[in-house]
């Protein structure tokens, strides 16, 4: 047996204008997207906003709907628009926001598996890292790589 680890490196911030611009932007496209969740039942609202290599920014919001699991998460939201609109771009980053009650979560959402197995897919088609960024009232984290946020990436069907 060997026993192994693995280390996860992320920059932290205390507030949005401690960002480089390129990410306060992306961030603050996030939190506006937010404004556009249709999230009726659980009151979430969740933005995404998607960078792409061509200076392109889509945005996405989480849309619930009464049939659950039928709805879609805003990083996927984001991300297959970018995808359908721009098939051959890279996505360079993506930024996450939450807000409850008219207010941005103190605190960042962190994105489900299953958009972080999409994000995965994305940077791998890509051929180079996909930044993520998750944006709260009083912390931001920013991740480099999409392998920071999901160890052990699906990707065995190559």
């Amino acid at each position: 047996m060997i026993r192994k680890e693995i280390n996860i490196s992320y920059r932290e911030y205390d507030f949005a204008d401690e960002l480089p611009e390129n990410e306060r932007i992306l961030a603050e496209k996030a939190i506006e997207a937010t404004n556009r969740s249709y999230s009726p039942y659980s009151k979430f609202h969740v933005g995404a906003a998607v960078k792409l290599s061509n200076g392109e920014i889509i945005t996405g919001a989480n849309q619930e709907n009464i049939a659950y699991p039928s709805g879609l998460c805003a990083e996927r939201t984001a991300m297959y628009y970018a995808s359908a609109a721009y098939p051959d771009i890279a996505m360079e980053a993506i930024a996450i926001a939450a807000s409850q009650n008219g207010r941005l979560c103190e605190l960042p959402a962190s994105p489900c598996g299953a958009c972080r197995q999409v994000m995965a897919e994305y940077q791998t088609k890509a051929g180079k890292n996909m930044k993520i960024i998750l944006a709260g009232a009083k912390k931001i984290l920013v991740f480099e790589r999409v392998d920071d946020i999901l160890p052990f990436i699906f990707d065995s069907l190559k």
